[in-house]
């Protein structure tokens, strides 16, 4: 067995045994990355919609979910909403800032693109922002939202994507 030093970062399509893991990825991102910015009982409100595996699970099905695997252990997943929506996008703590988010983001940029979306839009939390503006996207509004009782921020923000070229592959 040999040990690597660099851990290889790679995408694949959502599998349905997936929902329980990435169930846990999303509340761990939650609870773990995002206390700066909301109480314990917005986080524990927005973590519950992960609550009810089945349906959180059905919910990533019904998108075009991506998943990111550290040496094919998933670690992150992201969701794309139609052609031009990103839906979620969570890390686990233990795999944040090694390049997976960015992995998925860029791929969701490409898909969206591919899908004839002139522009890709997320309702970013305030955890989220500034990673999302690193990555090109500006800020369009400020929303307060409801969530089991509480009510949390986000901004939507959008970034507008390269055509893809003409007669070119994707």
């Amino acid at each position: 067995m040999m040990a690597r030093a660099n851990p290889t970062l790679a995408l694949r399509p959502m599998l349905p045994a997936d929902a329980p893991l990435l169930a846990e990825i999303f509340r761990a991102s939650i609870e773990e990355l995002t206390a700066d910015d909301y109480s314990d009982a917005q986080r524990e409100a927005w973590a519950a919609a992960a609550d009810d595996v089945a349906a959180f699970g059905a919910r990533l099905a019904g998108q075009l979910t991506l998943v990111a695997t550290l040496d094919g252990a998933p670690v992150a997943f992201a969701s794309l909403k139609g052609a031009d929506g990103i839906d979620m996008l969570y890390v686990h703590p233990a795999a944040a800032a090694q390049g997976a988010a960015s992995l998925l983001l860029d791929a969701l940029e490409k898909l969206a693109a591919a899908r004839g979306a002139a522009r890709l839009t997320v309702d970013a939390s305030d955890s989220a922002q500034d990673f999302f503006l690193r990555r090109g996207f500006a800020l369009v509004q400020r929303n307060t939202v409801s969530c089991g009782g509480e009510w949390l921020a986000n901004t939507t923000m959008h970034k507008t994507l390269a055509a893809p070229a003409a007669g070119g592959k994707q």
